[in-house]
């Protein structure tokens, strides 16, 4: 059953289908479908920095049992509150339906990783408020937008189409975050360096002209 959620919040399921909300939210407003990709880019973009500073630098918070924050719960809360939401609005039902269960969806996600003990229940929580965090901030925009002629049958197949084609497959971002970071982690020290010897010919030259 935990299976289940962890892969509908795997990355591999939900960016294309935050691919295909953007496409469908293109044709009656580009800006709008700009502004979702911008908002979910920030949200994986913090959650790629916890992981990147955990894995390059080993920070944490091990008080707390707080290493890294949950991508898992973070895409699959966004992005099912988002689609589902949207999805709903279109058939012209109540929005604020989607969004409950997105949240749920969200949630469970989160459980699954604790069942199969990749993260900790702070790291899932994070995950979980983030995602709810960064879909609101855009469904409070998007909720207002009236669309014109929206076919909502077309966009559910569409969603149902990735879903399937998508599921059970794993994106190999941890992966790729683990075996980058000490890398990214290497290059940090020598931009520092470099920073250092920068400033200090700067202040060099700052003191010579003084004189």
């Amino acid at each position: 059953m935990w299976t289940v959620f962890t892969n509908i919040g795997d990355a591999a399921v939900t960016l294309p289908v935050a691919a295909v909300c953007a496409c469908w939210i293109a044709l009656f407003d580009v800006k709008l479908a700009c502004r979702w990709i911008a908002m979910l880019a920030a949200g994986v973009a913090i959650v790629g920095a916890s992981k990147i500073f955990y894995a390059g630098w080993g920070i944490s918070f091990p008080a707390s049992d707080f290493r890294v924050i949950s991508g898992h719960a973070m895409l699959s809360t966004s992005v099912w509150m988002v689609a589902l939401a949207l999805q709903l609005r279109w058939w012209r039902l109540p929005a604020f339906l989607g969004i409950a269960a997105g949240l749920v969806i969200g949630a469970l996600t989160g459980v699954s990783r604790l069942m199969d003990l990749s993260h900790s229940v702070p790291e899932v929580i994070s995950g979980w408020i983030l995602g709810a965090i960064v879909a609101l901030l855009f469904l409070r925009k998007a909720l207002s937008v009236e669309f014109e002629r929206p076919r909502p049958a077309w966009s559910a197949a569409s969603f149902l189409c990735v879903c399937v084609l998508a599921y059970g497959h794993q994106a190999p971002l941890q992966r790729l975050i683990e075996t980058r970071s000490p890398q990214i982690h290497s290059h940090a020290h020598s931009i520092m360096a470099l920073a250092g010897r920068v400033k200090y010919r700067i202040q060099s030259y700052e003191g010579i002209l003084a004189r």
